[in-house]
């Protein structure tokens, strides 16, 4: 690792006991990869469990901008993982996260196929795949309340939620301009003297 920094010259995330190993990312985005279940906002609480909670590589706030990051880039909010790998050991790392989050999905494709339609018809699987999307709707509530107290930090930010929730919900606004809204506010107010970085 010391030598991918030095070649590299990225710096590790200054936050947590110690450099991520880049196997340890690897294994870990393989796990996610593995487990990750229904809309890609699920994968807030794995990371926010892995990366802030468990590993402590993350926090809540670098959390945040890695999902920005993801939501503003072509492709899924996988993507997030690239970002995070790329934070953590450079371009290798970037690497190693995307393949570890993204190979589990083909091999899973490759071999649940030609059970496909036996699945599909089954009453057991649906009761089951019910359970599934209710236990990941209740992750995405979860994770949204604990990044949403440390995002909303003042009056304008909670001022800015308030307005980009009524417009997500009653317009139904696209997120990648409801993020570039929130860019544009936040330089405003940082040039206004109002906020600090």
């Amino acid at each position: 690792m010391a030598l991918l920094v030095a070649v590299t010259g990225i710096a590790l995330f200054p936050v947590g006991p110690g450099p991520p190993a880049l196997e340890t990312l690897f294994l870990t985005f393989l796990k996610i990869g593995s487990v990750l279940y229904g809309s890609g906002y699920v994968l807030l609480a794995f990371l926010r469990n892995d990366f802030v909670v468990r590993l402590g590589w993350l926090t809540n706030e670098q959390l945040l901008d890695a999902v920005a990051v993801g939501q503003i880039t072509p492709g899924p909010v996988f993507t997030t993982a690239t970002f995070i790998g790329y934070l953590a050991g450079g371009p290798l790392g970037a690497v190693l996260a995307t393949l570890g989050i993204f190979l589990p999905a083909f091999v899973f494709v490759a071999a649940v196929n030609p059970w496909v339609p036996r699945i599909r018809n089954s009453q057991w699987a649906a009761g089951l795949l019910d359970g599934v999307n209710v236990t990941a709707v209740g992750l995405m509530a979860g994770v949204s309340l604990v990044l949403g107290l440390d995002a909303i930090v003042d009056v304008p930010t909670g001022v800015l939620g308030i307005v980009a929730g009524f417009l997500l919900f009653r317009y139904r606004v696209n997120t990648t301009w409801l993020i570039a809204g929130g860019a544009v506010f936040g330089m405003a107010l940082y040039l206004l003297g109002i906020a600090s970085v």
